[in-house]
């Protein structure tokens, strides 16, 4: 009797581990939120083909994420919101500018930068196509400033190892006769941000730079970043400077600057 009783406890045993087993088991080939992987199986750009793929609305990661075949594209109106989605596995990977990609890397452990680029492009200022004469001196000023170091200096407060973020001081020595009215999403840092209640940034500095040499006061208006083109297009503002690439579609209707900037789409995922 008591060897049966040994044999029917051993066999209960038995069971109760083997459920456990298979319970633990089943946890852990779940996918993360809405069924999505977790990033780490993306090594290259080859590996986002029909992956759930999270861009800031208006941006050139959009654009690009829309050419990877079969994927699915998830708009969002900040980088952070898009960035908080692959936390959340609701993405699989985010396309988005190196710059704006570092800052967010740095603040989630858990996030990292494919090594590899995505695509490489780069920043101009954009205006009104009846604004010829405007378009002809800021490409004056922006030269001026890269022949001077001007730009490389301000640049540098915000980029880099020795990064600051001390902001451009504005030449009170200058008479201004007009402002300029700048169009711009301050959700893009290190290009701009807000820091203390104030829009700051790469752009920012620039642009109160070539206000310097055009004797104009920079005003800001922060809006979404796909409403920038239109507003420049309106004349609710003079320009549109937000990390804006140069794209055929843009060119239909603003007109560019010379680039003062060269940045590149990167591609974040879980670690």
């Amino acid at each position: 009797m008591k060897k049966k009783l040994f044999v029917i406890g051993l066999l209960v045993l038995t069971l109760m581990f083997s459920a456990c087993g298979k319970s633990e088991s089943t946890d852990s080939s779940k996918s993360d939120t809405n069924g999505t992987n977790a990033g780490s199986e993306i090594k290259t750009a080859d590996d986002l083909e029909g992956k759930v793929l999270g861009t800031q609305l208006g941006t050139t990661g959009e654009l690009y994420a829309a050419d990877v075949k079969d994927a699915k594209v998830e708009k969002y109106n900040k980088g952070a919101d898009a960035i908080q989605a692959l936390k959340q596995g609701k993405v699989d990977a985010v396309i988005i500018d190196r710059e704006p990609a570092k800052e967010f890397v740095k603040k989630n452990d858990d996030l990292k930068i494919l090594d590899v680029p995505f695509v490489e492009e780069e920043y101009s200022v954009a205006y009104s196509k009846d604004k010829a004469e405007l378009g002809k001196k800021l490409d004056e000023a922006i030269t001026a400033l890269k022949n001077e170091g001007k730009l490389d200096e301000i640049v540098s407060h915000w980029i880099g190892e020795n990064a600051d973020q001390v902001s451009y001081v504005p030449d009170s020595s200058v008479t201004r006769t007009g402002k300029l009215i700048m169009a711009t999403n301050a959700e893009f840092p290190p290009y701009e941000l807000k820091k203390n209640n104030e829009i700051v940034g790469i752009d920012v500095d620039m642009m109160r730079a070539v206000c310097d040499k055009l004797g104009l006061e920079l005003e800001i208006e922060d809006m979404q970043f796909d409403s920038i083109i239109a507003s420049v297009v309106s004349g609710k503002a003079d320009v549109g400077v937000a990390g804006i690439s140069v794209t055929e579609d843009r060119k239909k209707n603003v007109n560019f600057t010379v680039g003062y900037a060269t940045s590149t789409q990167v591609i974040i995922v879980k670690k």
